[in-house]
């Protein structure tokens, strides 16, 4: 039988309940942002049906239904603080919440503060330390209180958030695998001797980075394999020659991400193939395939296209500028390849792993686990591809386009490791204790690295939880024209990927948007599905995925940029300097002769040669040969 005492204590336990499940509850009927910037849209998701009435200040906002049965609305704060309350259909109040807003430009301060320590002094995990730190407070409310939750959450959220994510963890498994791939064919002569045999038909600097830069070309399907495979390949070699590690990194990185941003089968296809359907999805009265859209946009790329030839140009002109000139002499006159930085200020060091005394050099060592990598990779992409699609007859370019590169790369890196382990048991080069320990040691050689890369990686988020891309977005946004779209697109994707150190999150925050806008802005001047019009849409679309290579080239915090510098053993802000002012130069250029060009009327193939013609002038003006400022150079190496 209950007691009075039992009921009364029921009685509490229940009421307990029901107050702590009431802001819950809450929280599920109005959700809006955690953080709002002034002037720049924000949505507020609401549990309701249609019947009700959501208001901000009394002015009602429009309720649309979302994908997952929530109802959504957009709204926008300014400098006031505003109310936001949630009426049933007969009129009574349910919900009303205070929201203010902080000014937007404040989003761009943790990366434009990362980028800042970065750059001056040489700091890289210290300034994206602060820049999430930064991050954090700003999100929190810039308190007392705000600062010790930002220190809490930099590693129990922001980096935890980072290192469980499925894809940044697929690139760090693929990393150390292939770390761990490379010291096993550095220590067992592998790496030596394809130095070896390619020295014997590389005489000077000039066929050297030829080499590196169709080499890079050659290794299209992927950037992150790229730059691991060439920087690796080609260090020794350069070394040798003395060219210096960051001209090295530059043509690594140069011949990375630009080469698969418009490579007609690479890793990057699905992903941006994928974000032009979504965009077309929306607009109606536009028939056309995302890949066509996608093949139509590549003359329109100019920034890739230009990288690219300006590497050549750099290479057989023989011409530098800027800091790579002074990095160049340094390592003709057999100084240190960067600037002398201490231990502490070094935040890339490669773990050198020498060759095995006594024993034969042999290249197929290293050039079997290259290739059973790249086979195993393109063979994992086109399967998975083939899985995704179903049966019928696809082409080999939407094969590819929906492939899981991020598991083939994972498949192709172990594949490549036990052949690594099998070639070096079965010639009796290492015993198994010994392939073990040099395994680990080329994984060693890239936890620094990593950790940078993972650091990054939890900015990006802090950025995104800021809303940093959206404050940009929406500052250029309404300023667009038809003839001028394509270079405002290319500058906004450009200073977004810089800020965040991300291409592909820009890609994937501006394409949904940019089409449709773009789209938009042509139908209100009657351009739209025209002749006139077309072009801009197409250059609109290459706009943002040039932009986003150009402002990843030039961000110390893009993970591209980050691989390049590991791969070929420079300091990760050496590398930054030196190739800072030749993306710059490029960047303009194809701003200007492409995207500005282009959008007035000119054609996307005299906007190209006219921007190679620019390049070319401006380096006989500014470059100069390295080895004439160096009397120890010897005539072999200055060829």
């Amino acid at each position: 039988m209950e007691t009075p005492k039992r009921r009364l204590w029921l009685t509490g336990l229940l009421l307990l309940l029901l107050m702590a499940a009431g802001p819950l509850l809450a929280d599920e009927r109005l959700s809006a942002p955690g953080l709002i910037l002034q002037g720049v849209g924000f949505e507020i998701e609401v549990g309701a049906d249609a019947d009700h009435r959501l208001t901000l200040d009394g002015q009602p906002l429009t309720l649309v239904e979302g994908e997952a049965g929530q109802w959504l609305a957009e709204a926008t704060l300014g400098e006031e603080a505003g109310v936001l309350e949630l009426f049933d259909a007969q009129g009574q109040l349910l919900e009303r919440q205070a929201l203010s807003a902080i000014p937007a430009w404040l989003s761009l301060v943790p990366a434009l503060t990362a980028i800042g320590i970065a750059l001056v002094f040489r700091q890289v995990i210290v300034a994206l330390f602060l820049g999430i730190l930064l991050g954090g407070w700003i999100y929190h409310g810039m308190s007392a209180a705000a600062l010790f939750t930002a220190f809490n959450e930099t590693v129990s959220v922001h980096l935890l958030e980072a290192a469980s994510d499925s894809e940044h963890m697929a690139v760090v498994l693929f990393c150390l695998l292939i770390g761990g791939m490379v010291g096993i064919i550095s220590r067992n002569g592998g790496t030596q001797g394809i130095a070896a045999r390619i020295t014997r038909y590389i005489r000077n600097r000039r066929q050297a980075q030829t080499t590196t830069g169709l080499l890079g070309l050659a290794i299209f399907f992927d950037d992150y394999a790229n730059a691991l495979i060439v920087g690796n390949t080609m260090r020794n070699i350069c070394d040798k020659l003395r060219i210096s590690r960051a001209k090295l990194a530059y043509i690594v990185d140069c011949t990375a991400a630009p080469v698969s941003a418009v490579m007609l089968v690479t890793t990057w296809i699905g992903f941006q193939v994928g974000l032009i359907q979504q965009a077309m999805s929306e607009i109606d009265g536009w028939s056309e395939s995302a890949y066509s859209v996608f093949i139509k946009s590549l003359p329109y790329n100019f920034y890739p296209f230009l990288a690219v030839a300006f590497v050549f140009l750099l290479v057989w002109s023989r011409r530098d500028f800027g800091p790579m000139l002074g990095a160049e002499r340094r390592a003709l006159a057999g100084q240190a390849s960067r600037s002398p930085v201490t231990p502490r200020e070094a935040v890339v060091e490669e773990a050198e792993i020498e060759t095995k005394p006594g024993i034969a050099l042999r290249a197929l060592n290293a050039v079997i686990p290259m290739l059973v990598l790249v086979a195993f990779t393109i063979g994992g992409i086109i399967t998975t591809g083939a899985e995704a699609l179903g049966p019928g007859d696809h082409g080999i370019w939407d094969t590819f386009g929906e492939g899981d590169a991020f598991s083939a790369m994972m498949w192709g890196s172990l594949a490549a490791c036990i052949t690594a382990v099998v070639m070096t048991l079965g010639q009796r080069l290492m015993t198994m204790s010994e392939t073990t320990h040099y395994w680990f040691e080329g994984v060693k050689s890239m936890l620094l690295p990593l950790t940078i890369l993972m650091m990054a990686w939890a900015l990006a988020n802090v950025n995104d939880a800021l809303g940093t891309s959206d404050f940009l977005i929406a500052a250029l946004g309404e300023a667009l024209s038809p003839q001028w779209l394509p270079a405002a697109i290319f500058t906004l994707a450009a200073f977004t990927a810089f800020a965040t150190g991300s291409s592909w999150g820009v890609m994937g925050i501006m394409m949904p948007l940019t089409i449709p806008l773009a789209w938009a802005i042509l139908d209100l001047h009657g351009l739209a599905g025209t002749a006139e019009g077309m072009p801009l849409l197409y250059a609109s679309v290459a706009g943002v995925l040039a932009g986003a290579v150009w402002g990843d080239h030039c961000s110390p915090l893009a993970e591209s940029t980050l691989l390049a510098a590991m791969a070929s053993g420079c300091d990760l802000i050496e590398h930054v300097r030196t190739q800072l002012p030749y993306a710059l130069l490029v960047g303009v250029v194809a701003l200007l002769f492409g995207s500005v060009a282009v959008g007035h009327g000119l054609s996307w193939w005299l906007g190209l040669f006219a921007g190679l013609i620019v390049l070319a002038l401006a380096l006989r003006l500014l470059g100069k040969r390295a080895e004439d400022g160096v009397v120890e150079a010897s005539p072999a190496l200055a060829k």
